[in-house]
């Protein structure tokens, strides 16, 4: 899985090449969020100082609209505070630009493990379960969660690096009488928070790998009568036999949506207390003067941005388990073909 595409002379252009790009273009967009975060102090205090305006409320309006939509920015060569419109315009097209690569890139490493597979595939005289299914659906699936799961984990990185230097000087806002005096104490207490939900989320998820294991193997079995039913409909399309390995379908995705109940209410109730905790720590700095609107919301959003960095883990954890039943399909493949230091 990797070896084939990371370490192979015809696909070194890609596999290093491409990835450089993907990090550039995230670490460009997290730039981009950083100055999206400063515009927030900006324009939110001046919503909450409109009664300034009242006596001139033109003027109030212009204000707005330079915040809004000038590119006063770009003409006075970089100087000053840039608009919304000229951070999120290129910010959307450079999105839309990386998440268009990512695509080109998985489907690249798809077809680097695909053509490493079957050469070794067809020279193997033994029969693997499921093999057609793991060279087309299970490399399909690994790229397309590689692509979607990588990118979000590298930008989980960047965003964490340029993101705890903020956090960490606007704890310094903090008036609560026995957090104000520990340094950092915004970061520390996202943390923490996060480990802590990862610790609990890795006992009620610990089932899921194996059931999705188990399920691609059950699955497997059902799309090979299939398969094979379209040559010889009267041998293999044998109903009764379809329906009980239907039924193992079913009784597996039963389960399946069952443990992925309970972690789904886990998720959500973890998510709701960690949306009101920098309300909790900041709103008394709010009500005494310390900060103003903008300062909040500032806050808000980098405590937000910290957290998921530090969440990866806990918010992908139904992809990652996807990722692990993948994995150890493909590299148990390789095994029986007799690869040597598979993946």
């Amino acid at each position: 899985m990797i070896k084939s595409f990371f370490f192979s002379k015809k696909w070194y252009l890609w596999s290093w090449g491409g990835a450089l790009l993907l990090i550039l273009s995230l670490w460009v967009q997290v730039q981009m969020s950083v100055l999206i975060n400063s515009w927030y102090g900006v324009f939110y205090d001046l919503l909450q100082n409109a009664k300034d305006y009242y006596q001139n409320p033109n003027e109030g309006i212009k204000q707005l609209y330079l915040q809004l939509l000038s590119f006063n920015y770009l003409s006075n060569n970089f100087k000053g505070n840039p608009s919304f419109a000229v951070i999120s315009f290129p910010y959307i097209l450079l999105g839309v630009f990386t998440s268009w690569f990512a695509k080109i890139y998985a489907l690249r490493w798809r077809e680097a493990i695909t053509f490493s597979y079957i050469p070794k595939w067809k020279n193997i005289k033994q029969d693997i379960e499921g093999s057609s299914q793991r060279i087309q659906e299970d490399c399909q699936h690994w790229a397309r969660l590689i692509e979607s799961l990588g990118l979000k984990f590298i930008r989980a990185i960047m965003a964490l690096i340029a993101f705890l230097p903020i956090l960490w000087s606007l704890s310094e806002k903090v008036e609560i009488t026995f957090l104000k005096n520990c340094e950092g104490i915004l970061v520390w207490c996202t943390l923490f928070m996060s480990l802590g939900g990862l610790i609990i989320s890795w006992f009620v998820g610990w089932k899921l790998p194996a059931l999705e294991y188990n399920n691609k193997k059950i699955e497997a079995k059902f799309r090979k009568v299939l398969v094979l039913a379209e040559d010889n409909k009267a041998h293999y399309a044998n109903e009764e036999n379809l329906w009980e390995l239907f039924l193992g379908i079913r009784f597996n995705y039963h389960k399946i949506y069952m443990h992925y109940g309970y972690f789904d209410c886990w998720i959500a109730f973890y998510d709701q207390i960690m949306f009101i905790i920098p309300y909790v720590i900041m709103t008394p700095s709010l009500f005494t003067g310390t900060i103003q609107l903008g300062t909040m919301i500032q806050v808000k959003n980098a405590f937000s941005t910290v957290y998921s960095g530090f969440s990866f883990f806990l918010h992908n954890w139904i992809m990652i388990t996807e990722v692990r039943s993948i994995w150890k399909r493909l590299n148990e493949f390789e095994k029986l073909m007799g690869c040597e230091n598979s993946t």
